[in-house]
């Protein structure tokens, strides 16, 4: 019997063994990330760091490997460089085995010259690659989201209802709904029709969630929900190589409106907390969340834990503290600061009489003499007396003594020599010195 063919329920173990031999992980991570410049500036988007010790690919592909799915690609075209070093690092299996994370950058070949236009135009430029495996399903994923999903649900669910095509969605309301892409379907899932950021009130009307479906959710039936796409797709293999086989761009804007049409597309409806991080305040809001006693995110759930590159670092050094609320990564060095609301990445250093407020820094790619370079250049690491609020700071950033960066005063928006402001959040590039007794 092939894998396309199911006459009886599934078990947990026929799942399990669909998604890890016939179910192809795809992460798109092409985008140039210009609206979490300047922390793209030298990376690609799923290479920025999170939450102290990760980096934003590990979100999807730990979801992938928690769920069974160990074929994995990586689609991206931008500044690539570190993240092919991280993915190289991070993510090695047997290798009398099948498993793999591996990179796809975008590449000129006689087919075509052009970088990728669009998450479909990426996902197409590989088309030949995808197919030459024995895959049946296609698990397309973004790659600048924080979620904890089980594919083995959405899986179940696909073949249960013979789909072609399963959408993640995300019930939410109607302000939000504002500035998704809106399904409408009926009572069995069925997705029938499809709409970009709507904003007439006649056609959210129009799109609210069936009772049935909001009862069967556990949502109240009196206030009004709708289903927002997540970005999240599982592709049967003709449904992918047909939906692909015109010069659309997307998938949200393009192949899946024309899809509703022609195929059985449904919806998983997906309860639990979910952010697209690809904005600077985005980015920032998830991170200092991550800080709360009771955080949205649970990075400390070991049912299902996030992977990602083991450094071998020592344990954190704190000479004298006062910490409230903060994720303190491996290999930091804290000296008489107060950390208020932060999160601290590998390798920081905090002198003497610093205060850190509501802020993210990055830490350091290396300790001091450990690599070659400009003697006079300071090694990463904050000085002393410094105060810091509502800023990032990028890797390898030098702050010297008795330094104040704030956001406060300044514009919503600016862009300076040391460092820029995006939607009220002060960003210090990555490499940046900043002399002692400078206030920014």
């Amino acid at each position: 019997m092939s894998a396309t063919e199911h006459p009886h329920p599934l078990n947990k173990f026929e799942t399990e063994a669909i998604l890890s031999r016939h179910t192809l992980g795809i992460i798109m991570g092409g985008g140039a990330g210009t609206r979490l410049f300047p922390l793209t500036k030298d990376r690609a988007k799923p290479a920025v760091p999170l939450a102290g010790k990760y980096r934003i690919v590990d979100i999807p592909i730990s979801n992938c490997i928690n769920s069974g799915v160990r074929q994995v690609y990586v689609l991206t075209q931008y500044n690539s460089a570190s993240l092919n070093r991280h993915i190289t690092r991070a993510y090695k299996f047997d290798l009398f085995g099948q498993s793999f994370i591996e990179i796809l950058a975008a590449q000129q070949t006689p087919d075509g010259e052009e970088w990728y236009q669009g998450t479909a135009d990426a996902v197409r430029q590989n088309i030949k690659t995808f197919l030459q495996g024995p895959w049946d399903y296609f698990l397309i994923l973004s790659g600048d989201q924080l979620y904890r999903m089980d594919f083995r649900k959405v899986m179940n669910q696909h073949l249960a209802t013979n789909a072609d095509i399963t959408i993640a969605t995300l019930p939410c309301d109607e302000r939000a709904a504002r500035s998704f892409g809106i399904m409408q379907s009926d009572s069995e899932g069925r997705i029938h029709e499809f709409v970009e950021k709507p904003q007439d009130p006649a056609v959210l009307k129009r799109f609210q969630m069936p009772a049935e479906t909001l009862k069967e959710l556990g949502l109240p039936e009196d206030q009004p929900r709708f289903q927002a796409s997540m970005g999240i797709y599982v592709f049967n293999r003709k449904a992918l190589t047909e939906a692909l086989d015109n010069d659309f761009n997307d998938f949200g804007k393009d192949i899946i409106p024309s899809s509703i049409k022609k195929y059985n597309v449904q919806s998983f409806n997906f309860q639990g907390y979910w952010e697209d991080i690809g904005t600077i305040r985005s980015f920032f809001e998830a991170n200092l969340d991550a800080c709360r006693v009771v955080p949205q995110y649970d990075f400390f759930d070991s049912r299902a834990p996030i992977y990602t590159h083991a450094r071998f670092l020592p344990a954190t050094k704190i000479n004298g503290a006062t910490i409230h609320e903060a994720l303190i990564s491996d290999g930091c060095i804290l000296t008489d600061a107060h950390i208020e609301t932060a999160v601290l990445g590998v390798r920081s250093i905090v002198e003497t009489g610093t205060t850190i407020r509501e802020s993210i820094i990055m830490g350091a790619d290396y300790y001091p003499g450990a690599v070659r370079g400009d003697s006079s250049r300071p090694p990463p690491g904050i000085g002393r007396n410094c105060r810091i609020e509502r800023t990032i700071i990028d890797k390898n950033v030098h702050i010297g003594d008795n330094v104040v960066i704030t956001p406060i005063g300044k514009p919503e928006n600016m862009d300076a020599e040391l460092f820029c402001i995006r939607d009220g959040i002060l960003v210090i590039p990555k490499n940046t010195v900043i002399p002692s007794g400078t206030w920014i």
